[in-house]
């Protein structure tokens, strides 16, 4: 399928040869099983021949448009600290119209993809980024990053009980890796607890404290990998500084990915009705 396009190859274009889903991801379009699904649409043509398959490799010197549109200009990956109230839900259009995440992102923020996703009763620390292959790196368990959250339920426990899931658990089938967690207090009927996890399969937390006899009523994610929630206003948004984002990834950066222009909007390039953000499907 790649042959060599009559225009001049983009200089910032990654050179190995990739599929297209994963090329298309990078570019912040939308997820890898999106791209599949919008190639079975017959949405996306490389050098003027429109895919019927995600089976196939690109290269620097193909022309790939989606709903007839270059896709977009490389630019440096970005990341952004969101903090997420309670009642949003991390996903691009939900089916019962409940808020978003992204109908709340300011106006002039570029395309983001979430790194992970929080469900819409937990709060706290969301990263966002420009570029999708980063967020697919950095949300898999493989990373070893851990994810940090503070939890308060209702019930009583002490700590010997906590230190039991210390080296995993597994309930009704489903094997939960190890669990760091510490009692922090009692306040009345509840307890508050601090947590830290690698894997953040769905509703994690939730199902294992439900396993341990307490109802969890406010979890608060306070840190993913070296990235703190910190004093960040609940809905404000931080972008990490680019220096401290090279300190952080180091080589992670260095595999080239295609973003949105600064200042792009959110939905361009992208017919109305299907403008989407990408999202992930993991949410403690």
């Amino acid at each position: 399928m790649s042959q060599p396009a009559k225009d001049k190859p983009r200089a910032d274009t990654p050179a190995a040869p990739e599929r297209i889903a994963k090329r298309m991801a990078r570019a912040g379009l939308c997820s890898r099983r999106d791209a599949e699904r919008w190639i079975a649409e017959g949405r996306v043509a490389i050098n003027g021949q429109i895919l019927t398959t995600p089976a196939v490799v690109v290269t620097a010197t193909d022309r790939i448009e989606v709903d007839g549109a270059p896709l977009p200009e490389a630019e440096r990956p970005r990341l952004w600290r969101y903090h997420k109230p309670v009642g949003l839900v991390t996903t691009a259009r939900d089916e019962k119209s409940r808020a978003t995440v992204f109908d709340k992102l300011p106006a002039d923020m570029p395309r983001v993809v979430s790194i992970g996703r929080l469900d819409i009763n937990t709060e706290g620390l969301l990263l966002l980024t420009n570029d999708g292959g980063l967020a697919r790196e950095l949300e898999l368990p493989s990373t070893g990053w851990l994810r940090r959250y503070r939890a308060r339920a209702y019930g009583a426990i002490d700590q010997a009980a906590l230190d039991g899931i210390k080296d995993g658990i597994e309930i009704d089938g489903i094997r939960y890796g190890p669990v760091e967690a510490v009692l922090e207090r009692t306040q009345g009927g509840n307890v508050w607890i601090k947590i830290a996890l690698r894997e953040g399969k769905n509703r994690e937390v939730k199902r294992i404290f439900e396993h341990l006899g307490l109802k969890v009523n406010r979890l608060i994610r306070v840190s993913f990998g070296p990235f703190q929630l910190g004093d960040l206003a609940e809905g404000a948004v931080a972008e990490v500084p680019p220096r401290m984002l090279r300190d952080q990834l180091g080589k992670r950066l260095e595999a080239p990915g295609t973003a949105p222009r600064a200042g792009q909007s959110r939905h361009q390039g992208r017919k109305p009705d299907r403008a989407k953000h990408a999202h992930r499907r993991r949410n403690p």
